[in-house]
């Protein structure tokens, strides 16, 4: 049985909020990574001179692009009267650049968060419209992707001390793009992700494996950015799909936090990049992002065929949640049993060290060590 500690720590950040949806003052208590870059959507998800409503870790933000190209998000509440900025349009100021009009009273914000028109005072008014703002969160674009950050601090208004993570192996525009939304919250949507032994169970296809397929795995582990790594290898022979990609395929699998797993596959000068970017709506639901890059000959032989697989694939986890899910609202303890869960074990040390971090103000010291595995899947 794992530590008291650590078994508590799976499923207690904060069962309240989980229940109710109801936010709690206290950001760092919400069971959430803060102070961290999230995976906000793709960039042709965002159409110029569009912005949409979306919600990131329980906070209602617009998310929009200028005319010109800029990326932008703000938070999706008018400081006048609360209304959803959302509800209204996209303004095209004199000078050409984009303004969103508040649909209550007409006030205009830039993408700045700055005020830039409050129609309701008169030409002699002494207001310092200056002083008005909406909060803004920083994005950044990076290799196709949209980042936002998302500070524990809502007065937070300049630069991320740190970029985006670079995701290795992105190669030209992505090959396949899903997502789905689990009901269900990121902590548990994380250690779905990265449990090696639910497969034989959960992902019973042809193409993949069977139950009765079960093979004593020993890989190696090591501390990487943020997370950890299951160093390079050859991928398990009970695995058939690696076998389309011919030759001696190697992969290499990263977990980073706040939720991003990637899988890195080389066959000789060519590869295959599977990214999943777990991205927490709310306490109760997180978006699961798929997107696959590759150069590799078999995405454009068989890209229907991969399609369809992927797809099938991130919907069984999908049916798994769906049973879980009734039975994390009973807030049961839960179980972490030998070195199949490891790495969930790895998962809630790096987080409470993550945010031990931002709350002292200092570096982010890994807790994982060089470690073999040994597990059954």
């Amino acid at each position: 049985m794992p530590p008291a500690d650590d078994a508590a720590a799976l499923i207690k950040p904060r069962p309240a909020q989980i229940r109710s949806g109801k936010a709690l003052p206290d950001k760092f208590g919400e069971g959430f990574c803060w102070d961290a870059w999230y995976v906000a959507c793709l960039s042709p998800d965002l159409k110029p001179g569009k912005a949409e409503k979306r919600e990131y870790l329980g906070e209602p933000v617009l998310l929009g692009r200028t005319r010109t190209g800029q990326v932008y998000a703000l938070r999706d509440i008018c400081p006048h009267r609360a209304a959803a900025l959302s509800a209204g349009k996209v303004h095209r100021e004199a000078d050409g650049t984009d303004s969103v009009e508040c649909p209550y009273h007409g006030w205009r914000f830039g993408p700045d968060g700055a005020c830039k028109s409050i129609p309701s005072l008169t030409a002699d008014s002494d207001f310092d419209i200056s002083k008005v703002r909406v909060r803004r969160y920083p994005t950044i674009e990076s290799q196709g992707l949209v980042w936002i950050w998302m500070a524990s601090d809502p007065r937070f208004d300049g630069q991320p001390p740190e970029p985006p993570p670079t995701i290795p192996g992105v190669t030209g525009t992505p090959k396949l793009v899903d997502h789905l939304d689990y009901d269900i919250h990121i902590d548990h949507a994380v250690l779905g992700l990265i449990d090696p032994a639910h497969g034989p169970f959960v992902h019973q296809q042809w193409w993949w494996r069977t139950k009765t397929s079960q093979h004593e795995k020993k890989k190696s582990f090591c501390p990487s950015e943020a997370g950890f790594t299951m160093v390079r290898h050859e991928p398990s022979k009970n695995s058939k799909a690696y076998a389309i990609l011919g030759g001696e395929p190697l992969t290499e699998i990263t977990f980073r936090l706040p939720g991003l797993r990637w899988e890195h596959v080389v066959v000789g000068d060519r590869q295959v990049l599977a990214l999943s970017a777990m991205t927490p709506i709310n306490a109760g639901k997180t978006r699961m992002n798929q997107i696959m890059w590759s150069d590799h000959w078999a995405f454009t032989a068989f890209h229907p065929v991969i399609r369809v697989a992927a797809r099938a694939f991130l919907r069984q986890d999908g049916k798994i949640v769906q049973a879980q899910t009734p039975g994390l609202q009973c807030n049961p303890p839960l179980m972490w049993v030998g070195d199949a869960d490891q790495q969930a074990r790895w998962y809630h040390q790096c987080k409470r060290e993550w945010n031990a971090s931002r709350r002292e103000g200092r570096a982010f010291v890994n807790p994982v060590r060089d470690q073999t595995l040994r597990w059954r899947t």
